[in-house]
């Protein structure tokens, strides 16, 4: 879909130097910003920010977005109400969406705008306001949003419109504003913050902004109530408008903070003070470009934009959360301060981005991927449990099961250096045996499982928690606690107690032991009062990672598990009204919008048949991944749709997201490089490869022959190269032999 950008260039010019490393140039940050009817596009934004940054500055086209624009942006939309400063990318709900600003001449508090007059690149957004005739741009660090607004109508006076009521929908989580303030604290500079509630509790940002011209008038606004050329206004529902006069050009630099005033004024100083607008933009494209270059791809320039946009969504968050001085607002409200070198993240969406963004990480971001677990466990010190869904510092609790103690103990066994691994285990250890909400372990050391009329969502629940208990097991094991490691290990094993012997489906029970009937494989559960999450019956079948060949044994063994499998791909039976709109990329019950399809495919394997899993995952990113703003099917959750698509790529995928072994599918590039620890380099070749060759028939690492149908982690650090070579027909024998499956760590007894 790459945008033509002649007006752009026209204008300013919005074009970088091209060189060998420039793949910042492949990204179109649009691509997951439009729905098509009846589906999700990702959820994504155009806006300006720099990797993991804490701004992300872009426009808003809904005066309260909602679950349906989560990030605050839908393609589909006409209008702009403004560029705030905070937002959430491809969620499945709304949040931030904090300090919204618009340029106008009249007091208008919204412009009409068209995509032919619209551009993006990382790090900037550019867009044409037609109602007032302004040209604004956008950029960022890490943690200033940098505005710079070109008024073309030199008849009326220049103003910027400040809005701190805007927020994501009131009438979503009990969201409101607590309090807040605009301060005027000097000829062309500004300050406030607002304290507001929703989906993240109590939330805190402040910011401190400076423009380039002086202010020669002020209206602040208070509910209905307007003050003019006043220092100071509080209140809950503020806003203001400033006038510069008669200014061809006003810039803004606005810095935020969740801790105060005088740290957003530092992270301005720090950050982005004596620096130009198109210094900072292109310190921010140079950015992108660092992180993007760790892995280069061969291919068309087609695929590479679908590649490098993906990347590129993989590493929007989680969100640096400390200031430039190293403080931060922990989970307790209190400030602390990090030691030198260190960086406290929170935006961790973790029943989305375990599965294979965590894993990506471990590869591409190590130093960060440590920062990451170590700003888990900052919570564990505050709240006494790892992060469940963390925003803002708090956790929301959103979602089932703790799915920090997978990429803390993956980290862990990875061999990440710089994590207290003794404290990390406590944390694990705590949060998988203390009862708190969605986890009433007592119930689960019981029976054995989650009785649906004790715990609602008892069957993903009991499933997602056996997972977590093998993953606890296995650190505890390192760990050498072998009591911790027995009790752990038999807990993994509990998922087996819901596996219906006839029908070979997960079923619910009730607190006597007795099946729930009627029993329909069909029928979707959301997020309560029902035995599922986000899925159905057939979903979840396939849910236990820890222990994929016991998972077979349930059925029989290969071949009535592999027939099992076809059956999940082939049955198109509907799955009622109740299903979400994430239920899209369907292939019959198969559901790659949502998570807990998105390993299913890679099952095959382990049964001895990985060119069904091949077949399998070339469609899907051949189909469900496009250069189009709906080129994302389901809400792009944080990185994780992209993540799913980077891994499938290279032909490779991390299955049980803590044992590091990546199993093959299908690569659909003919190489990659990839820069990983320790300053080496993995590769992955397929040199052969085409649409129409799609199945392995053979493998060459380091160049040997190599039969088995997977990789470890330490081989992929080491700084191998993996040759793949393809064809248009099935080699059926590759992987088949059970000495060449996925070796499974540390199988489940029993």
């Amino acid at each position: 879909m790459k945008k033509q950008y002649l007006w752009a260039l026209a204008l300013c010019g919005l074009g970088h130097a091209v060189s060998a490393q420039d793949v910042a140039r492949y990204v179109d940050p649009f691509i997951g910003t439009g729905a098509v009817a009846q589906s999700l596009s990702g959820n994504n934004y155009p806006g300006a920010t720099v990797p993991f940054g804490m701004v992300q500055l872009s426009p808003d086209t809904r005066e309260a977005p909602d679950w349906g624009q989560a990030s605050g942006y839908d393609y589909n939309d006409k209008t702009i109400f403004g560029f705030s400063h905070t937002r959430l990318s491809g969620t499945g709900a709304s949040d931030f969406i904090d300090i919204l600003m618009l340029p106008m001449n009249e007091n208008r508090k919204e412009s009409r705008f068209t995509h032919e007059k619209e551009d993006a690149v990382p790090g900037y957004y550019r867009v044409l306001l037609q109602d007032d005739s302004i040209n604004a741009e956008l950029t960022a660090t890490q943690r200033v949003g940098v505005h710079r607004y070109t008024y073309y109508n030199k008849e009326k006076t220049s103003k910027v419109f400040l809005d701190l009521d805007h927020s994501a929908n009131k009438g979503s989580w009990g969201r409101r504003v607590i309090n807040a303030q605009i301060r005027q604290v000097g000829p062309s500079a500004i300050e406030g913050y607002r304290i507001i509630t929703g989906w993240g509790k109590l939330r805190k940002i402040y910011f401190y902004a400076e423009f380039s011209q002086p202010i020669v008038a002020s209206e602040m606004m208070n509910d209905n109530r307007t003050h003019r050329n006043i220092a100071v206004v509080n209140g809950t529902n503020l806003k203001a408008v400033f006038d510069f006069g008669r200014q061809d050009v006003v810039e803004c630099k606005l810095a935020i903070s969740p801790v105060s005033i005088e740290n957003a004024r530092l992270n301005l100083r720090t950050e982005a003070d004596g620096k130009s607008f198109d210094a900072i933009k292109s310190q921010a494209y140079e950015a992108w470009n660092k992180e993007l270059g760790k892995m280069q791809v061969e291919s068309g320039e087609h695929e590479k934009e679908i590649f490098y946009t993906a990347l590129y969504h993989t590493m929007i968050q989680p969100n640096v959360m400390s200031d430039a001085n190293g403080e931060y607002m922990a989970a307790d409200y209190s400030v602390r301060r990090l030691p030198v070198g260190q960086v406290h993240y929170s935006t961790f969406s973790l029943w989305d981005t375990f599965r294979a963004a965590h894993p990506l990480y471990t590869m591409l971001e190590p130093e960060r991927s440590t920062d990451f677990v170590n700003s888990m466990i900052r919570q564990y010190d505050y709240y006494g449990y790892l992060p469940i869904w963390q925003l803002w510092g708090q956790d929301n609790y959103c979602m089932i099961g703790n799915h920090a103690v997978p990429v803390v103990v993956d980290a862990i066994l990875k061999g990440l250096p710089g994590i207290d691994v003794d404290k990390a285990y406590e944390a694990v250890k705590m949060s998988l045996t203390t009862p708190h909400l969605n986890s009433p372990f007592e119930v689960w050391d019981q029976y054995g499982y989650m009785p649906e009329d004790l715990q609602t969502q008892s069957v993903s629940i009991t499933l997602e928690q056996s997972f977590d208990d093998w993953c606890a097991a296995q650190l505890a094991k390192h760990l050498n606690k072998a009591k911790d490691y027995e009790f752990f290990m038999k807990r993994s094993a509990y998922y087996r107690n819901l596996h219906h012997p006839e029908t070979k489906f997960f079923q619910p029970k009730n607190s006597k032991g007795e099946w729930i009937l009627p029993f329909d494989p069909y029928k979707y559960g959301a997020n309560g009062g029902y035995p599922f999450t986000e899925g159905n019956g057939w979903q979840y079948t396939f849910f236990a990672p820890q222990d994929p060949y016991g998972l077979i044994a349930l059925f029989g063994g290969d071949k009535p598990f592999t027939t099992k499998l076809d059956g999940f791909f082939t049955n198109t039976d509907s799955m009622g009204e109740e299903a979400s709109s994430d239920i899209t990329g369907l292939i019959g019950q198969y559901a790659h919008g949502n998570e807990p399809s998105h390993h299913v495919a890679y099952l095959y394997a382990y049964a001895g048949e990985q060119w069904k899993t091949a077949e399998k995952v070339r469609f899907i990113m051949s189909d469900f991944y496009t250069d189009q703003p709906d080129g994302i099917i389901g809400n792009e959750d944080c990185g994780q749709m992209s993540a799913w698509y980077l891994l499938s790529s290279m032909g490779l995928y991390q299955v049980n997201p803590s044992d590091g072994v990546f199993v093959f599918g299908s690569p659909c590039f003919k190489k990659v490089e990839v820069k990983v620890r320790g300053g080496n380099t993995f590769t992955v070749e397929a040199p052969n490869n085409s649409k129409e060759n799609i199945y392995i028939q053979k493998v060459y690492l380091n160049g040997k022959p190599y039969d088995k149908s997977y990789i470890t982690y330490q081989d992929i650090i080491n700084g191998s190269t993996l040759k793949f070579v393809m064809g248009k027909k099935p080699n059926k024998n590759f992987g088949k032999a059970p000495a060449n499956r996925p070796v499974v760590l540390n199988k489940i007894n029993g």
